[in-house]
This record gives C-alpha cells, structure tokens and sequence, in this order.
C-alpha cells in the first residue's frame, strides 16, 4: 500500500477535487434547464422614470463562433445613458442593466483565439449587448475582453475598467497628455476623477483639482502624489478661473477634464443642477493657449463669443463620450490596448480606484436606482 499524503499533498488533492466538483457542477448546469435571474430595467411611457427589475433567464445557448460564455463574480454599476440608448434605437421593453463585468470563461466559441476556459478576465459589455451583466453568466464577444491580472481582484477589475477607459480616452486621445503639462479636473473625488487623476500624475503632469465638500477636500488633500491645488468649491467663497490662473503664474491650464457645467446663469439654471459646477465661461477664461477643454456636458452651447475667445486662445473643445469605442469596429484594436493598459496600471498600483463595499445581487436593484440618480461617490460593485 502506497504512504498517505502529507499535508501538501492533501491540501492539494482537496483542490483537485473541489476544481472537478466544480466542472462537474457546471457541465451538469450545462445538461439542464436552469434558469438565473438577471437584473433589467424598464422605461415608463413618458421616458422620465425608469424601473428596475430581475427577470428570470433560462440558461444560455451555446456558445458559438467569436463569443466567449463567462461566469460573472463581479459586476460594477454605472449610470444608463437612456438618451443615447433611445438616439442609437436601442429601446426594449426590458433592457439589461450592468456592463463592467469580470469573470471566469466557461466555454469558448469554435472562432475564439484569445481566451480558453478557466481564463479569468474583465471588460466592458456592448451597449447593444442582450445578456445582463448584472447575472450569473453571460456571452461577450471575445473583442470586448482583456486577461484580468492575477494580483488583481475581482470587484477592483470590474469597479476600474470603464473610468480607466473614460480616463485615456479625455487625457491621451482628446488632450494628448504629454510630461509637464497643468491639467485641471473637475470634481477629483468622483470614480472618474480620482483615476483621472492617477493617470494625469503618472504621465508627469502638474494636476489641480476641485472638491465639493470638505470630505471630497480631504480625501484630495491625502493623495499622493499631491495635487499642485485643491479648490473647496462647497462653500461658494472660491473662484475656479481666479484659482487657476493664479496657480500657472496668469498662463492657464494646458488641459481641462469637467464634470459638468453650469449653461446659464444661477437665476436661469434648473434647480436640478444647481451643485458647485463652473459657468462655462470660468472654463474658457481658465484655458491656456492651445488648451483643450473635455466636457462631460453633452448639451454644451457656446456663443459667438465665446467661440471667439477660443478661437483667440487657440483652443480645442472635445465631447467625452466611451461608447465611440463600442460603436466603432475600426478602432477595436486600439481599444483593447486601453483595456490592457488599464489592467496593467492597476495591477501595477498605479489606479487606485474609489471603490465601496462589495454588495451581493439580491442588493443590486436599491443600489441600481442610487447610482441612476447619480447619488453615490465611490464606485459601486456587484460580488457574486
């Protein structure tokens, strides 16, 4: 008779075996109809409200082609751009909800190159995608993932990968960040704004940024590297324009990241918005020559004049939108290179993102209807 194991040994056959009891599990779900629930949301007539709500769904066809299944362990939530959904003639009855997502591959499809089953990865689901990221499993095109590092959990993947790619997307391809540069960005303590940051420190830049409450103030103020300025806009005394001018010596920022702006005077703007956000001439007037200005403000109006001073200053006004990547088969590649660089940069700990707690599905409809009212900070996560 053979000796016993020793302690390694045992502890590694009780690996082996919990590894094939889960493949058995997951071949015998395979077999059968099994159904999971997936969190969707549904639009009111008057397109104003939205509902959220789980839907059961039966198990996934099978995998065919480019397309990769993946069992989802965590899911980040982002606010639905229900406009653009209805601009680009994505309106369903039931439309899923959660598109950050990471996980472990399943199955692959008979066309897939890139990822094999067991492969733990991260990305970003398709705006047209029909599968729920917000679920248990979910088909993606293998072109919408990247490999997730191993020091790299699960919620910190999923809870990075959209701001990291909204981050690259203002800083390095609508501003060309370069070392050196000033760079403003509004609202710093946000998701995006702290990995906007980040990324701006690491490519050598001089950052300032703003702050909406003393919280938001100390929280920027305990970042390291430090920030060249933090301007407290909670208690209406600063002057976002005179601040920044006043840091660059009268010459203005090279490179402004809002996070929203004021259109109109306070008389004339919605009470809706009525929260520390600079006048749009504040921006322009900060602006250095040959500056660019990345606006978060779809609706952006700019008058004669003050297209005029722009055009004086040199200046560019570029429209942050991350979903050009998904509506653009051409610059996939480019894409996926984003995504790689932002795994990297947190593995590296070069991102630090805002995360809060992990919360369990059953949590995610209440937490769902927080973040589409834009009430939360930190980035919120989904842990299955």
């Amino acid at each position: 008779m053979g000796a016993a194991p020793g302690p390694e040994g045992a502890g590694s056959l009780r690996k082996d075996s919990k590894v094939a009891v889960a493949k058995a599990q997951a071949v015998g779900a395979g077999r059968r109809q099994v159904t999971m629930k997936g969190l969707y949301f549904q639009q009111s007539s008057t397109n104003e409200e939205i509902t959220f709500v789980f839907q059961e769904r039966e198990n996934l066809p099978a995998t065919e082609d480019y397309y990769v299944k993946l069992q989802v362990k965590a899911c980040a939530l982002s606010q639905i751009n229900t406009k653009l959904l209805a601009e680009m003639k994505m309106e369903k009855d039931f439309f899923p909800v959660g598109r950050e997502v990471a996980g472990i591959v399943l199955d692959v499809g008979s066309k897939v190159s890139f990822f094999q089953p067991d492969d733990e990865v991260v990305g970003i689901l398709p705006l047209d995608s029909e599968d729920p990221g917000l679920c248990e499993v979910v088909r993606v095109h293998e072109h919408y993932l990247v490999h997730k590092p191993e020091k790299v959990t699960w919620p910190e993947a999923a809870g990075t990968i959209r701001d990291g790619v909204r981050a690259y997307t203002a800083l390095h391809y609508l501003s060309h960040l370069s070392p050196g540069k000033s760079v403003l960005i509004m609202d710093g303590a946000s998701a995006l704004g702290t990995i906007a940051i980040q990324l701006a420190h690491h490519r050598g830049a001089r950052v300032i940024s703003t702050a909406c409450s003393l919280e938001d103030k100390q929280y920027l103020e305990r970042l390291r590297p430090s920030l060249a300025r933090v301007i407290d806009l909670s208690n209406g005394k600063a002057h976002v324009a005179e601040s920044c001018l006043e840091e660059t010596g009268g010459l203005g920022v090279d490179i402004v990241l809002d996070a929203g702006v004021r259109l109109y005077s306070k008389d004339d703007e919605p009470a809706v918005k009525l929260q520390p956000l600079p006048h749009k001439h504040d921006i322009i007037t900060l602006l250095g020559v040959g500056g660019h200005w990345v606006t978060t403000e779809e609706n952006l109006q700019l008058d004669p004049p003050d297209s005029h001073c722009l055009f004086l200053k040199g200046a560019t006004v570029a429209f942050l939108n991350d979903e050009v990547w998904n509506l653009s088969n051409v610059q996939q590649g480019k894409y996926l290179c984003i995504l790689k660089d932002v795994m990297e940069k947190l593995s590296a700990g070069v991102f630090r993102p805002q995360l809060d707690e992990p919360i369990p599905l059953y949590e995610a409809k209440v937490s769902m209807e927080v973040v589409q009212k834009n009430q939360g900070r930190k980035k919120q996560v989904v842990q299955f």
